[in-house]
């Protein structure tokens, strides 16, 4: 055996970081993916082969991202928030893992994407006079054509 430092069964190549926009990008350290079998109905791999992806993105502790950008990030994400600051996204739309693991990639990406564009602000707008008098003269139309609709007292019958 040759001597010098013993290395470990599994490794991870750090791959290009994941690019959000210009000036955001996603590390690899950010990003944990996990393989599992796939539900429903399936072929002859159904119980052999782990095509489902789990990708789960360290939202609250990622350096790339402002925190304006998290907030709107972790109302976006819903229930795919997690309690420790966690986005997982579970993906088994396709039997290839290479295909489901794109397409979580691409899915997280529209998901910050969406959390980049800040909500414009509401101004604050009063309705015009002639739409204001347009309400009213048809609440009293139709205020007039209901009390026609009561009961008729006629002493002549």
């Amino acid at each position: 055996m040759p001597a010098g430092p013993c290395l470990p069964f599994f490794f991870f190549e750090t791959g290009p970081p994941v690019r959000i926009s210009d000036d955001i990008s996603l590390q690899e350290w950010e990003l944990t993916e996990q393989f599992t079998r796939s539900s429903g109905p399936g072929g002859p791999n159904v119980n052999k082969v782990s095509s489902a992806v789990e990708l789960r993105f360290e939202a609250e502790r990622s350096p790339s991202l402002p925190q304006p950008v998290k907030n709107r990030l972790k109302r976006l994400a819903g229930r795919r928030w997690t309690q420790d600051g966690a986005i997982v996204l579970r993906v088994e739309d396709t039997r290839s893992q290479a295909r489901n693991r794109e397409i979580a990639r691409e899915r997280l990406v529209e998901l910050i994407r969406q959390a980049l564009v800040a909500p414009r602000r509401r101004i604050a707008t009063k309705p015009s006079y002639g739409s204001r008098q347009r309400r009213m003269d048809a609440k009293t139309r139709r205020g007039s054509v209901k009390s026609l609709r009561g009961r008729v007292d006629d002493p002549d019958i």
